[in-house]
């Protein structure tokens, strides 16, 4: 049986590793336009190692972390990734079941194809909640 505080222990570990490069890509990209017309090839780097930042902690945080920390306190929970965000809320984990669904549903964009407008929309939306994302560095 894996031991639970072990396991909390090393996803802890990973998510404060991901979170200080998440803060790096983050303080990079705040100098960057969002518009992809306004970027060279080294500011859409920029953008993409952002992205991919942001859906690491996002996906730690959500499927490892919120999960374990739950467990944890019910090891007999059982559920969605959304059951266990909103029991996340109702133990006092995280602040917004909805947020954190927006944040992950964030996650999931990054792998599909958009157009420029979308492109740039999204990266948009990913700044924004980047801040809430950088938030959990203080609750973990």
């Amino acid at each position: 049986m894996i031991n639970a505080n072990k396991l909390l222990i090393d996803y802890k570990r990973k998510l404060e590793k991901a979170l200080g490069h998440l803060e790096y890509s983050f303080k990079k990209i705040g100098k960057l336009p969002h518009k992809l017309s306004e970027l060279d090839d080294e500011g859409l780097e920029v953008w993409e190692s952002f992205s991919a930042r942001f859906s690491r902690v996002a996906d730690l945080f959500l499927t490892k972390y919120i999960r374990a920390l739950v467990l944890q306190q019910d090891p007999g929970f059982q559920g969605s990734l959304r059951d266990f965000v909103d029991q996340g809320e109702k133990l006092g984990i995280i602040d917004d079941a909805e947020v954190w669904m927006e944040i992950r549903a964030l996650r999931n964009i990054t792998a599909h194809e958009y157009t420029e407008e979308e492109m740039e929309i999204f990266l948009q939306n990913l700044k924004v909640n980047a801040t809430k994302l950088l938030s959990i560095k203080s609750k973990i």
